[in-house]
């Protein structure tokens, strides 16, 4: 365990009618590493605000295609694994400490765009929730099974 601080951050679980997530191939990671958008909370930024933002910068999705179903009670903090402490955000943080958001998908697939100004993703897909933990980096997949747990009742 570190003595560094953790990261303020969103995640967000984009669902579609048929109840399927969103989930990207992380473009910087090899192997089976998808996950759901996510990233950092800007200063005076609420939950909501900073997950349609980075909605907006890793799927091309605009809010006006999504509704905000729910934002998690408490948050959710994972550390990084010893190869990527130090390195990743410039070392600055031990992990993450995230508020995560549910939103409803009303658009069509058409309006996902991953080749984004900084993109993130390689592919993307929509997951049945059953599917999406085995496919999550190890070190963050505690956090996946609770944020599912947690929003179960509105999938």
């Amino acid at each position: 365990m570190s003595d560094l601080p953790y990261r303020p951050c969103v995640g967000v679980m984009l669902v579609n009618d048929a109840g399927r997530a969103f989930v990207g191939r992380r473009i910087d990671t090899p192997g089976p590493a998808w996950q759901m958008p996510q990233g950092g909370i800007d200063p005076g930024e609420d939950a909501k605000t900073a997950g349609l933002r980075e909605l907006w910068e890793e799927t091309g999705v605009t809010a006006d295609k999504v509704t905000l179903e729910r934002i998690s009670t408490g948050t959710y903090t994972y550390e990084l694994p010893p190869e990527l402490l130090g390195v990743a955000w410039g070392g600055k943080y031990r992990g993450q400490i995230q508020t995560w958001v549910l939103l409803r998908f009303h658009g069509t697939d058409a309006d996902i765009n991953i080749a984004t100004d900084h993109p993130e993703f390689s592919e993307w897909k929509w997951a049945a929730i059953t599917d999406l933990v085995p496919e999550i980096v190890p070190f963050k997949r505690h956090v996946y099974e609770g944020v599912i747990r947690e929003f179960a009742d509105s999938l």
